[in-house]
This record gives C-alpha cells, structure tokens and sequence, in this order.
C-alpha cells in the first residue's frame, strides 16, 4: 500500500473521529441545557390563577385589548412555555444567512428563559447556541461544533439585553403583562411604554398594536457590539401571522432588526411552529 493511500486513510480516520467528537460534545452541550430548563422549571408554582376582566382593567387601554384579542381573559396565567422556532441569521449584511433550529423555555412568575439553538453554518458544520436569563443575569455561550467556545458573554450589558429580549417576547405569553415587574404607561392609541424591573435592572421598550388589538413591533434600545465597542442601538422586532395555540392568539413570524445610523441591519428572522403552555416536565 502506497504512502499515499496511508495518508489518505489516516485523514479520513481523522474526519470520522473529528465528526463523531462534534456529535459527542453537542449531546453534552445539549444535555446540560435539559439540566439548566429542569433548574428554572422546578421554581414554577401552578397556582391555576384565572386572568379576570378586572386584572387588566389597570392596564392602558391598547394594552388591554392586546390582551381581550389574545384569548387569555377567563384562562389560567401562563407560568410556563416551551416554544420551537425555525429561523435564520446573518452576522453581516455580507454574510450568507444560515438556518437555524431551535426551542425556548420561559418562565413568568419569576421571570427566566432558556433558549437553545443549532445553528448549520456549512456542510458538517454546526454552531451550539445558548442564551440565557435567569436571577436577572443573561448569559450567552456559542460554541463551533460544540466544542469551541467563541462566546461567553455576561455582564451588565448582557443582563440588560437578556431583560429586554425577554421583555419583547412575552408576547407570546401575554398574560405575562400583568406580572409586577412590569409597568406600563400609554403613549398613544397605537403604543405604549413597558418598564421591566427585575434585580438592579431597568429596562424599556415600547409595544406598538393595530386596530385589532395585535402587537405588531416591539422597539427598544438595547446594548450591542458594533464595530468592536458596546453601545445602545435601537432594536426593532416587528410581528405578524397570529395563530391560535391552546387558545391563545399569538404572532408566529418575525424579524429582529439593529436600526443603524448606516442603515438597518436584519439578522435574524424567525417562526414559531410549536408552543406550550404550563406543561410539566419532562415533555
């Protein structure tokens, strides 16, 4: 046997064992992940607390219709969700988009989430993704191939960007709104104002609805790295395609837009395929 077919067999020896590590360590990633849902989900108490017409009747008047059209009056509170999405994001307007596969857990009395992703970059090359809010600390950790980490942020910033994402995305739990970290305050018929307090951070954005009563964008100024430096830059999430899941009208699709003073910048779009709500685990 030639030198040559040697080497060759040894780099094919070398791929198998390389992939076969890959799949290895995204099964550890992900099993982890399970252990970190099982931690927030054992805090959920199911008190079977009905929302009444009197619970919102505190609310701005657009904030309460949102509520009246999604269903949740005379339903139990929501505490707790698991949702899958397929998506797709970009790091730059350059970049090629990739698919994305994903699902999220939340929590409500005690604010949390988890949302776990599996990112296909290219041809047998997979990103782990996981973001993370819990305790009012975010955490996001991105690993290539489940086995090279290329970020573990946390911080301040992280905290405040955790804070508002979770913020943005109780709309598809929307008796959340009535929660006590929350305030609200109306703008106008079309918008208003929501301030979520949870642990030393402050942070709003503003609910844009239509004539229905659906939230159709939610805007914020949340903390990003641009061009190497942190800074607040508006983040725009405009909704649409409501569907009903276990009575509950929801916005299935969307995209998350970095509004720029170079111009917008769409990263990532989503879809909401699959939802629950106050389901026990395991699933």
């Amino acid at each position: 046997m030639s030198k040559i077919i040697l080497v060759l067999i040894g780099i094919v020896i070398l791929f198998v064992l390389f992939i076969v590590g890959s799949y290895i360590a995204r099964f550890v990633f992900y099993q982890n992940i399970e252990k970190e849902v099982e931690e927030i989900f054992s805090k959920v108490e199911n008190k079977n607390e009905i929302v009444t017409k009197e619970d919102v009747e505190r609310l701005p008047k657009n904030v309460q219709k949102w509520l009246q059209y999604s269903g949740v009056i005379g339903k139990k509170r929501i505490t707790a969700v698991r949702l899958k999405q397929k998506a797709e994001m970009r790091l730059a307007e350059d970049k090629a988009w990739m698919p994305v596969q994903a699902e999220q857990y939340f929590t409500s009395q005690e604010p949390s989430f988890i949302w776990k992703a599996n990112i296909k970059a290219a041809p047998f090359i997979h990103i782990s993704g996981r973001d993370k809010y819990e305790n009012g600390k975010g955490n996001m950790l991105i690993k290539v191939l489940s086995l090279f980490t290329v970020a573990d942020s946390k911080g301040k910033e992280i905290d405040q960007g955790t804070l508002l994402r979770y913020l943005a995305e109780t709309i598809w739990f929307p008796s959340a709104a009535l929660n006590e970290y929350l305030t609200w305050e109306e703008i106008d018929e079309q918008n208003a104002k929501a301030t979520m307090t949870y642990g030393d951070i402050t942070a709003s954005g503003v609910f844009t609805f239509n004539s229905e009563g659906e939230v159709v964008k939610f805007e914020a100024e949340r903390y990003g790295v641009f061009d190497g430096e942190i800074r607040l830059e508006t983040w725009s999430i405009p909704v649409r395609d409501y569907k009903q899941f276990e009575g509950i009208k929801i916005p299935t699709k969307g995209n998350v837009t970095w509004k720029l003073d170079t111009g917008d910048f769409n990263w990532f779009n989503f879809e909401v395929t699959e939802i629950e709500y106050n389901r026990p685990l395991p699933y």
